[in-house]
Parts: structure tokens; sequence; C-alpha cells
């Protein structure tokens, strides 16, 4: 993860439990799984730091909103497909610089506790 310039803030967001169709064996088909989330995302928020406006930050809410619609109305075979979809809807937003997304799959292995899957992205 890069360092913070000068200027930008670092937005996380801890253990979004979603729940979702993910994986290719039968039971993973037909039944939904738990899914967590986590986001670092990291914007120029000069404007924000100096005001009060609410359209001078990023919107974490908007951003968290359209991640939970998007994972609970689809269906993903692969653990990668599904952080790549949710890195692809925070690097929409043109105000994010760089963001991190890790997907965790609770319980995908009978000795650990999660399998995890994390991508990354800048501009």
């Amino acid at each position: 993860m890069p360092g913070l310039q000068p200027g930008m803030a670092r937005i996380r967001v801890k253990d979004l439990r979603l729940r979702t169709y993910i994986g290719i064996k039968e039971d993973e088909i037909l039944n939904r799984q738990d899914v967590l989330i986590n986001l670092c995302i990291h914007y120029l928020a000069s404007a924000a730091v100096q005001g009060t406006e609410i359209e001078q930050a990023l919107n974490y809410r908007t951003i968290t909103k359209a991640i939970i619609r998007h994972v609970e109305a689809n269906r993903f075979a692969l653990l990668e497909r599904l952080t790549q979809e949710i890195l692809d809807l925070v690097m929409s937003e043109p105000r994010v610089r760089y963001a991190e997304v890790e997907v965790d799959k609770p319980h995908a292995l009978r000795f650990a506790e999660s399998v995890s899957i994390t991508l990354a992205n800048g501009r």
C-alpha cells in the first residue's frame, strides 16, 4: 500500500459482512455464503478538511451501498472475480486515487479461519 501524499486521506471500511453466491461446488452454487470485505481508499481531501460541505468529501456510504447491491445481487464463481468487481466499483469514483480491496471467504478451508484475495489499483 502506498504511503499517503500531502492532502490525501485514507478511508478504511472494515469487516463489511455480506452474503452472496460464491464458489463452484454444488452447495456453494445453491446457498449464499458470508464474505467479509475490507476497503482502503485514498482520495484528495484538501477541500474536505477545510470545508463543511458533504460534497467536498468522498462519500463512503454511497460507495459501500453500491458494493452491497452488487455483491448481494450477483453470483461469483471465483473470489478473484468478486474482488476485481468490487475494486472496479470503487475506482469508478473519479476522486479515488488508490484503492485496495480484500475479500475473505470464511471457512473456505477446513483448518483455516478464512481465505482472502487482495487486489489494488491506482491512478
